[in-house]
């Protein structure tokens, strides 16, 4: 499978973590992005659900077991390199509750850490790019709205 130049788009995975009024942000150790805060995820594994995958990939890169609530937006993230395709992700981003681990950052993330909601909606050091503000924003909303439905 090749991430950079593709044949064909790729399946990703996302989390919309929030725990205690923050969201959890990752440090991305690895292109494409590399050194930008984002959401915790990665590619889907063949065979894998979306739900699991989310799960797993959260835990490798921030130690924390999570529960997936349900799907926040399903998106695409096409970079290009001229007229080439270079990185081509299909993500589908859900909303998470923390249900167990310790937060370190692993795997592909550089750091993680949890963010109040006037960090990600300001030109704050987090430099967050639009479409990951937007899919947390949407994640927050959601996570009220199920909580007063509790």
């Amino acid at each position: 499978m090749h991430r950079e130049f593709p044949l064909v788009p790729l399946v990703g995975v996302g989390a919309v973590v929030v725990h205690e009024g923050r969201v959890l942000l990752v440090r991305r150790g690895h292109e494409p992005l590399k050194g930008q805060w984002s959401l915790p995820g990665g590619l889907l594994e063949l065979g894998e659900p979306l739900t699991g995958g989310v799960v797993r990939e959260v835990k490798e890169e921030t130690g924390l077991m999570v529960e997936p609530i349900e799907l926040v937006e399903l998106l695409d993230r096409i970079h290009w390199e001229g007229e080439r395709v270079r990185y081509h992700y299909v993500i589908a981003d859900y909303l998470c509750r923390v249900v167990g681990g310790e937060l370190k950052a692993a795997s592909d993330a550089d750091e993680v850490r949890w963010v109040e909601r006037a960090e990600w909606n300001s030109h704050s050091a987090l430099a967050l790019d639009p479409v990951t503000v937007r899919v947390i924003e949407s994640g927050w909303q959601q996570a009220l709205y199920t909580k007063e439905k509790m």
